[in-house]
Order: C-alpha cells, then structure tokens, then sequence
C-alpha cells in the first residue's frame, strides 16, 4: 500500500499513504455521511459569509454553493461515490466538489477546520433529530391522553411492590406516563437551548486570523449565537451527552411501561391484549401470542444507555482541544438514536392497538384486600379515630377477612362491630372499588371526574401547540 506518491488530502506533509489498516481504523464515511446533508447546509453557509467579508469573490461563492447542490444531489440519488481513503462525509464531498466547479473548491475551507466543521454538523444534527423526537413524543402523549379519557372510569388495580395496593383506573394509569413523557419532552427543550451555537469559525481550536462574521453564519444556520470560545467550541460534545442522557430517562419510561404491558398480556392477568399487527407467534407452540414488540423496547434502553456510558468514557481524558479519540461520538449516538426512535413508534403503535378488559382489570382491582385504606380513612373521617389506631382496626377485620376466605365488603356488619363496635353499615359505602375510586377527588387523583378533566386538557393542549418547535 505504502508509495511515494504524496498523500493529497495532507498535503505536502507526508510522503506515502497510510497503510490499510491505518485507512481502515481512521475512515468514518461509512457512518458520517449520514451528516451529508447539515455538512452542506454549513459549507454553503460559510462560502457565503466569506464572500460577504471579501474572503473570496461572489463569483467562487455562487460556483461553491452550486456545486454543493449537486453533491448533495447524487448524495439523495445514491449515485455518490464513497471513496474510503478520503476518511470521512467533509473530505468526501470536498474532493467531489473540486471535480465539479474546479479550482474555486479549493477556496471553501479558508478560515475554518474539520474540527469546527464536524462539531457544526454534530449539532445540526442533533437538533434536527431533537425536533424529531418531540414530534413523536408529541404524538405519543396524544395517544395516550386519548386512550385515558376513554377509560377514564376504567376500575384497575394500583400495584406497590407489584402487590395489589389500592384500586386506580386505566385513564389514571396511562396519564402517569402522559406527565413522564413530558417531562422529558421539557429536557430535551433545554438539551436544545444550550447546543444551539455555532462552533463555525472556531477553526483547529484558536480561531482565525481571516475578518470572518461568525453572527452571520450562526443566523444562517438558525444558531441564537456563535459559541463563545474557540477551544471549548471544537472540543465539547456535552451536547451529544445531554440528548443521550435525557433519551436514557425517557427510554427508561417506555422500558417501564413495555414492562408493564407485557405483564398485562398475560393469561394470569389478561388485563389487555394487543392484536396480531404487534405480536408474533411461535415455531413450535402454535397457542402463543407473545408481546415481542414491548419486549424490544424494553430492551432498547439497554443499547442508548449504553451509547451515553460508552461517549462519557471516550470523553473523560481527553485534553483540549480534539483528539481522534471523539471520532467515536458518531456510531454509538447514531444506533442509540435510532433505537430510540423505533422504540418510540412502536410504544406509540401499540398503545394505539391494545385494547383493555374491563372486567378482568375490575376483579383484579377488588382482590388483595385493596379497599383497606378505604375502610382506614373511613374510621378517621366518621369515627374520629387517630389514623394509627384506624390502622390497627384495620388490620384486624383484613386478618378476619384472610380466615374467613372473603373480601372486605362480605364480612358481616357484625364482625367487623367486634373488632370496632361504632363501625356502621354506612362502612359498605367506601369498600367497592368503584367507590374507592370515586372518592380520590384530591388534586392528582384518581377519580374519573379527575382523569377526564386532565386528559382532555392534555388533549387540547397538545392539539394547541403539539411541538416545542
């Protein structure tokens, strides 16, 4: 492999080209042309900004931006030639450039590197992939708040230590994550706001002696400001930690929730089921339907959590400013992105497919002795007992239920009488779950009157303004 030709794209520095496996390891096309098209955007932005300060002449600009039109062209088409020992998506499309407009291609990296290139392609990038993100989880959020007011009187059972604690509804349940997802829409908005500055003109790392305008082409890029330091402007990739991160939180809702649903699909609870279209079956038991697509994103967590630990641990020794080392932001980010995205739609689909069973949910909710606490605060409300000693009354008649074999609501008045004797019929009141459920109007509770109102205000609120952008 090694020759005397000199290496073109090092210039006069070196005398022979790398070797292959040096070629192998330092090429990143495979992966970064995925950056084709905000590797463009940035490079039509910056011929344009030299030609405004006398850098270059109108007239090599225009050639410039043309030519870059039709790089990204046959890019869109596949009709691009990839070529490996080019390295990466900037010298790619650079060498095509030069075959298409000549000479005035060689002007385009005046008063710039691959270092502040690449950082601003990483965060248009990302920004761009963030908007899309909230648009799902937009949609997500929809889907569910549609669903909640749908069942917003559907009796389930609330679990604690996946034990049945008290009775909640299925709205009541699927709002939950309504507010989860939410809350990590409001980090990726916040993730958003602090990489939105262009690193364009930081240059290597010390910036540049050419009388570049680096306001103007953050506002071309639709950047709030250029980033305010050189060195920090080509070395950080926090950014990409801190949209990994909040992916990470968010993955872990929708790992939570496929938890929840593949328990649901279950014959032992068969609280809901999910049709064919997110199910698949098996090769020898020809009886199952099994949950797969809430399986694989259970699992996606695993692959983006993965990606932040990996990225934190490329960055963790680095010394300012670039070091090579950064090159392996890109593919670990690219799949955990990606998996999120698929993890996404398909939480998204399936909450749209399953369907509930009542019935099954209602007797579940009524099971494990569920409207204790109900019977407990009843003491407290009608009988003025400390909540302590309405506790230990409590416990007491939920011990006789166990020996008897029943529910609460089918013990006898008189037994539970010998255990609190001011206990009325009126205790029969509070013991169905319907009733339970009814009866937690505080605000955040579980009453249907409360889902309805939160799940249409949901509802509207996200058909008002659905995206942070």
């Amino acid at each position: 492999m090694n020759d005397k030709n000199s290496n073109k794209m090092w210039g006069g520095r070196f005398s022979v080209s790398p070797s292959e496996v040096m070629e192998e390891i330092n090429a990143s096309f495979a992966y970064d042309q995925r950056f084709a098209e905000q590797d463009i955007r940035g490079s039509k932005a910056h011929a344009a900004m030299l030609a405004t300060q006398g850098i270059i002449t109108k007239t090599d600009a225009k050639t410039i931006a043309k030519g870059l039109d039709t790089v990204l062209e046959e890019i869109k088409s596949g009709n691009f030639q990839w070529q490996r020992s080019l390295e990466d998506v900037h010298m790619n499309v650079e060498a095509r450039l030069t075959e298409i407009v000549g000479p005035a291609a060689g002007r385009l990296h005046t008063a710039r590197s691959r270092n502040d290139q690449v950082a601003t392609d990483f965060r248009l990038y990302i920004r761009d992939t963030i908007d899309v993100i909230d648009r799902s989880l937009a949609d997500l959020q929809k889907t569910l708040a549609t669903k909640a007011d749908t069942y917003a009187g559907t009796v389930m059972p609330g679990f604690t230590h996946l034990q049945p604690a008290q009775p909640v509804t299925f709205g009541h349940h699927l709002l939950a994550y309504v507010e989860m997802f939410a809350r990590d829409r409001s980090r990726l908005a916040d993730a958003r706001k602090r990489l939105n500055e262009c690193p364009l003109g930081a240059a290597a790392l010390a910036g540049t002696s050419f009388p570049i305008d680096r306001k103007a082409t953050a506002t071309a890029l639709d950047f709030a400001a250029p980033t305010a330091n050189s060195l920090d402007s080509v070395s950080d990739r926090d950014f990409v930690l801190e949209v990994l991160s909040t992916a990470t939180i968010c993955a872990t809702h929708m790992s939570r929730f496929a938890e929840e649903i593949v328990i649901w699909s279950t014959p032992q609870f068969g609280f809901i089921q999910l049709s064919d279209a997110w199910t698949t079956g098996s090769s020898i038991m020809p009886q199952k339907r099994n949950p797969d697509a809430a399986e694989l994103v259970r699992a996606k967590v695993g692959r983006i959590a993965g990606a932040f630990n990996s990225l934190t641990l490329v960055m963790k020794g680095l010394p300012l400013a670039y070091s090579k080392d950064m090159q392996e932001d890109k593919e670990v980010t690219f799949d955990a992105l990606d998996s999120f995205m698929i993890a996404l739609a398909a939480m998204n689909g399936m909450v749209q497919d399953m369907e509930p069973a009542p019935e099954a949910m209602a007797a579940a909710a009524g099971s494990g002795f569920s409207t204790a606490t109900d019977l407990a605060d009843w003491l407290v409300r009608e009988l003025k007992l400390p909540f302590r000693e309405a506790h230990h009354v409590t416990g007491c008649v939920v011990s006789m239920a166990e020996k008897a074999d029943c529910e609460l609501w089918e013990l006898p008045l008189e037994t539970l009488q010998s255990v609190e004797p001011r206990i009325s019929k009126d205790i029969y009141s509070v013991l169905s779950v319907e009733k339970s459920v009814a009866s937690r109007t505080s605000y955040g509770g579980t009453a249907p009157q409360n889902v309805r109102k939160v799940a249409r205000s949901w509802i509207k609120r996200l058909d008002r303004a659905p995206y942070n952008r």
